[in-house]
């Protein structure tokens, strides 16, 4: 192919110089999942409420389900975070920025799942979170009680909202979620992984940001992005020295590594 010859410095200068003149539109990229209250494409929001504020200038949620997601009785989903007793409110800033992201980030492509469920067509599967997301959430918990792990399924329903199922006990989150890891992962059905990345790290998403620092969740999605197509394509089996060059790389670059290789 073009790089016959051509050392890998000399290959990398014409990467750079082809990527600023091919934009390509990543389809995992800047999309809405197909749920029960995404907008089918993401764009600005003039006035989201309180602590999903931050996705303001590109949102996939409207200012209607930005509001409800703080609501003690949400009308999004009919859930009770009360159900074992009244939730701290330490502990519920975690459920409603967590609500937050779910609702609003565009930059959860990589992690949409397909699901056959009657509310929604798609979820996300494996998020990988950063540490201090997790580990902020299950601290700020650790002493709230629930009744149950898994807070997807198997509730009691009978009444319109959710009920600790027949013969459930109550307990601390520290009983039933004895690390951060298992609050994060199995409260969701595994919607997120525990990482020890750390924020800022652009290899975890954060549930909690600056939105005057701009959005770091972007260049996160880019990088898992580009991972999962390198690995379809059997990139990943390049020898390990062209692979420490073409980890330095900028996505935009990476993406054209198939056309010239």
């Amino acid at each position: 192919g073009l790089a016959v010859g051509m050392g890998v410095g000399q290959m990398l200068l014409l990467l750079l110089a082809a990527s600023a003149v091919v934009p390509m539109r990543d389809p995992l990229l800047n999309i809405c999942m197909d749920a029960k209250h995404h907008k089918t494409k993401p764009g600005p929001e003039g006035m989201l409420h309180d602590q999903c504020s931050p996705w303001k200038d590109n949102a996939c949620c409207t200012a209607n389900t930005t509001s409800e997601a703080h609501r003690d009785q949400s009308n999004l989903y009919n859930f009770n975070w009360n159900h074992c007793g009244l939730m701290p409110p330490k502990c519920k800033r975690h459920f409603i920025q967590d609500t937050c992201l779910y609702e609003c980030s565009p930059n959860l492509g990589p992690w949409i799942d397909q699901v056959d469920s009657s509310w929604r067509r798609e979820r996300i599967l494996h998020v990988p979170l950063c540490k201090e997301d997790c580990e902020e959430w299950w601290e700020d918990c650790k002493d709230c009680v629930t009744c149950k792990e898994n807070w997807h399924k198997g509730w009691n329903w009978a009444t319109g909202t959710n009920r600790c199922p027949w013969g459930s006990m109550c307990r601390p989150f520290s009983q039933v979620f004895p690390h951060p890891k298992d609050l994060c992962e199995k409260i969701w059905s595994n919607s997120y992984r525990y990482t020890t990345e750390h924020r800022g790290s652009g290899r975890c998403i954060q549930m909690w940001f600056d939105p005057t620092q701009g959005n770091p969740n972007v260049v996160v999605a880019k990088y898992y992005a580009w991972k999962k197509r390198s690995s379809s394509a059997g990139l990943e089996n390049t020898t390990s020295g062209t692979d420490k060059a073409v980890g330095a790389l900028p996505w935009s670059v990476l993406v054209l590594l198939p056309m010239l290789l």
